[in-house]
């Protein structure tokens, strides 16, 4: 980052609720089903089709806005949002503008120089449009395809769109907030929230004003970005080539981008728009929401201690990284069963978080009792032992019982021969150890464990080499 400019980003996430129907008919919602196959005279705009709320989705945006600290207010009304686009059947969208369902709140964002309160303008619930396939071309965008088609399917899935203040202030905080405020959602249970189904996705508007500025300078709005890395990367090309105009003396125009990952450049998508171009007025054939006080607390009720404070909670025990890894992963759950049936706390978390991630395992499928035997375990069987345990895990009907019966070979009788023998045949490795060349030990080490096929226990290796190489 170039210390003379500092970055401002806000986000747009736009969040799929899982609800079992649209926003305003009754199509069931079905992801990857026969294209056009789930409409009706409703979501297709015909002539005289009326909308009606799901109630389901009103409440589960109000349980997230509860959850993010936002207010919620007495009445919220729907508005339509006038633009013409293919997959925007009826030319206007039902959304919300100045009575939204949430307004303001914050989410606690914990990091290593320091906890972040990330604030929120809104969230308001609106329908989603109709999935647009561009055909032809190298990125399957619009720029460079040859044609484009249109899925109705998901015209009219109810919609959540959250919107941040400008409070962001680098690359890796905008992913770090996104993956908590994913986390959120997904334990909500009001959406799987997964980018790879486009059940949630991101706008980034990034600014750059000079250090200790202020201001909030002309923005731009990053559009389509499919991965937390490609946020993050695009937020960084925006910023980069935002200052290399204005040290040029150039004027930076608000415009919206699509970031190409493959180039690391950002391409031209439209002008962006203003709230004064869609024109929004109530919308005519829908009453304006009044949450019911009841309902509200009842869904206060539903909440429990969100992802940054369990990471407040956990970085003093188990470190900031090893907290936000379980915590933003979903694994701290597993944790927390894992070190009540028995294993050490500190270990069950490294474990968790490195081989258990690594092996891509499903927590949800892991018993916490057999794993927690592994991790106790852990340094007394073979290295390559564990690791297929570990990737067996979850596995339906697992017993760590058979990993466990094979230990490692620690009788230093039987390893001592084995160890002498090597270090015969590398003479020349042992004086450049004796020389200070101490890095050799891992060599030593290695070969040992390559001539008992990893069945040797490796502290006990560790231990008994470093003893004959310093006699």
């Amino acid at each position: 980052m170039n210390a003379d400019f500092e970055m401002v980003v806000g986000l747009e996430i736009h969040v799929h609720l899982k609800t079992r129907t649209k926003m305003f008919c009754r199509c069931e919602l079905e992801y990857f089903a026969e294209p056009n196959t789930r409409t009706c005279p409703v979501c297709l705009a015909h002539p005289g089709a009326l909308p009606v709320a799901n109630r389901k989705a009103i409440e589960w945006t109000v349980k997230l806005g509860l959850a993010l600290g936002c207010e919620i207010p007495e009445e919220a009304v729907f508005s339509r949002k006038n633009y013409f686009y293919p997959d925007n059947p009826k030319g206007y969208q039902i959304s919300q503008y100045d009575q939204p369902l949430c307004i303001g709140g914050s989410l606690l964002v914990p990091g290593v120089e320091g906890d972040r309160e990330i604030g929120f303008v809104r969230a308001h619930l609106e329908e989603d449009a109709a999935k647009t396939v561009h055909v032809g071309g190298a990125t399957g965008r619009k720029v460079g395809s040859g044609y484009s088609l249109i899925d109705f399917n998901r015209g009219g899935t109810p919609l959540v769109e959250i919107v941040t203040q400008p409070d962001i202030r680098s690359a890796d905080e905008a992913v770090h907030f996104l993956r908590l405020l994913r986390q959120t959602i997904v334990e909500l249970g009001i959406s799987d929230a997964e980018m790879e189904k486009g059940t949630l996705r991101v706008d980034a508007n990034v600014s750059v004003r000079p250090a200790g500025s202020d201001e909030l300078r002309t923005r731009w709005e990053l559009k389509n970005m499919n991965s937390f890395t490609f946020i993050g990367r695009g937020i960084d090309a925006a910023m980069r080539d935002q200052v290399a105009l204005y040290e040029a003396g150039a004027t930076v125009e608000q415009h919206t981008y699509d970031y190409e990952p493959g180039t690391d450049r950002l391409t031209p998508h439209r002008t962006k728009e203003e709230a004064d171009d869609y024109r929004y007025f109530p919308e005519p054939d829908l009453v304006p929401v009044r949450p019911e006080p009841e309902t509200v607390e009842r869904l206060r009720g539903e909440l429990s201690e969100l992802p940054g404070k369990r990471i407040v909670r956990l970085r003093d025990e188990l470190g900031a990284a090893t907290a936000q890894t379980l915590v933003t992963g979903g694994l701290d759950a597993l944790w927390a069963a894992t070190a009540a049936a028995g294993a050490d706390s500190v270990a069950a978390a490294k474990v968790i978080s490195n081989q258990l991630v690594g092996a891509g395992v499903d927590p949800a499928r892991v018993n916490p009792a057999e794993l927690a035997k592994l991790v106790a375990a852990r340094d007394e069987i073979p290295r390559k032992t564990f690791d297929e345990a570990i990737a067996h895990v979850g596995d339906e009907s697992f017993s760590a019982e058979p990993y466990l019966a094979q230990k490692a070979v620690a009788d230093t009788s039987a390893l001592e021969p084995i160890v002498d023998e090597i270090l015969a045949a590398n003479a020349d490795n042992v004086e450049a150890y004796r020389a200070g060349k101490s890095g050799l030990l891992g060599f030593f080490v290695g070969q040992v464990m390559k001539a008992t096929n990893g069945q040797a226990d490796a502290r006990v290796v560790n231990e008994l080499v470093r003893k004959k190489l310093e006699a």
